[in-house]
Order: structure tokens, then sequence, then C-alpha cells
């Protein structure tokens, strides 16, 4: 369902869904730049440090449109951090070091979220009432749990936690504002591993196999982008990718993950 459908069929659960989404996409895109102004002053070069991105604050950092992508489409970027390469005491390793943080950071970030949300529900669902399918339930976006969760909407017309029998049910806002967080982080780190410039995927890949020969002004990497997300309007085929891999790279964390907190 369409952004604009799920507003004219539930307004309701659409903003509820949207308090959940906003700190979650405001707070992933903000440590993604963090993450890669950090590793660069790390590397010996301070410009970003300098320029005053070094913070938690997201202004400092977001971009309008990319911010604005984040919530239609599922994808987005903030303003690049910049970097002065010159200071990398070894300019390969360092260029590398610092694409790859801010994917890094968000990859971890979702591990994060889906361990304090495993330990959340066990802490929700004690005794008889909880079983290993009930956390898969919770936890997998392939079932009606984790679009329950993610929009914070009664799909089925009862609470859901009451029936199952929760406890500390005020816990069920901190798992959908998890559930919310842990795939905004996976959805950034997987489409900025796409090798489109000015994505991150697109410095490494130039690192790898170009030695970073190839330069493009920034202001090109800007129409760029943009004509990628036109492209995507179009036909979905990069939102239908990016879904597939969040699933199954989702699935494979989570066949590792849940069996450690007695779920399946």
């Amino acid at each position: 369902m369409g952004l604009f459908a799920q507003l004219q069929e539930n307004p309701v659960g659409f903003l509820i869904g949207f308090l959940y989404a906003a700190p979650a996409v405001l707070i992933a895109l903000t440590l993604h730049e963090l993450s890669h102004g950090y590793v660069a002053l790390r590397c010996g070069d301070p410009t970003a440090q300098m320029m005053g991105r070094l913070t938690f604050n997201p202004l400092r950092h977001l971009n309008l449109f990319g911010t604005i992508c984040m919530f239609l489409f599922g994808v987005g970027w903030a303003n690049p951090v910049p970097v002065n390469p010159r200071n990398f005491r070894n300019f390969r390793r360092d260029d590398f070091l610092v694409s790859i943080a801010g994917i890094a950071t968000n990859l971890l970030l979702y591990i994060f979220s889906v361990i304090i949300s495993s330990t959340i529900i066990r802490i929700m669902f004690t005794g008889e009432v909880f079983t290993p399918e009930l956390g898969s339930f919770f936890l997998s976006s392939d079932g009606m749990g984790y679009h329950y969760l993610q929009a914070g909407q009664e799909n089925v017309g009862f609470d859901l936690f009451q029936i199952l029998g929760g406890k500390q049910l005020w816990l069920q806002h901190v798992l959908r504002f998890l559930t919310n967080f842990g795939i905004c982080n996976l959805s950034l780190a997987l489409f900025n591993l796409l090798p489109f410039p000015p994505l991150d995927g697109y410095r490494l890949f130039n690192n790898i196999l170009f030695k970073n020969r190839i330069r493009i002004p920034y202001r090109v990497m800007q129409f760029l982008i943009i004509g990628l997300l036109v492209v995507n309007y179009a036909t979905n085929w990069i939102g239908k990718i990016i879904s597939s891999v969040v699933y199954a790279v989702q699935s494979g964390i989570l066949f590792v993950i849940l069996p450690l907190f007695g779920m399946s």
C-alpha cells in the first residue's frame, strides 16, 4: 500500500506510525554521518570536526530531500561529511575505513535493536504464554507481528499485547520504536552499499577496483542520485531489490540471534 493510500485509509494509524518512525530516521541518519566524521578524525583528518559535523545534532547532518525520501521510500541520505583525504595517514586504507564507517554503524545498530527487542519480548511475555514462535512473530518482517509493531496499529481489531498476556505493557512502545529503528538502519546500510554516487558503495567500489581514479563533482552526484530516484519511482526496481536484500539479511541475522533468546 502506498504512503498516501495509508494516510487516506487510516490517518490515525499513519500518524502513530510516523511518530515512531521520525526519531528512528533522524537518529539513524545522524549516527551514519557522525561515524564517517569520527573515523576520518581518527585517520588524521580533522575537517569534519572543524566544520562542526562531529555532533549529535541532526540539523547539522540532515539533507532535506534525502530525509523526505527516507520517509517516503524507506531509503535516503544525509549531507555527506566533509573529508580531506590528503590528511589521511594511509590514503587507500583510511579512505576505505571512512567510506565503510556509516554502513558498519547502521548494521551494528540493527543488531543492537534486535538484541534489545528480543530481551524486551522475553520480559513482556513470560511463563506459559511464551513460545519460540511468539518471538519470531514479533521480530520477523514476514509476519503480521512486525507490521503491527512498526505501524503501532491495532490491525486485527484487538489489543494484541493484552490478548497474549503481555506484562509491562508500556514496553510495547519501546519495542515499536526499536522495530522502526532496526529496519531503518538495515535499509540505510544496504541502500548505501549500492555503487552509485554519492552513496558509500560508490566510494568503496571506486577505492577497491579503480584505486580512486574516478572523479565525479558533488553537484553531478546530486543529479545522478535524483535520476536514480526518478527511475526507481517509475519502475520500483531499486525498492524491490532493497526489500529483497533487507528481508534476506534480516532473516539471516534473526536465524543467529533468536535461538540465543529461546526463540526460533
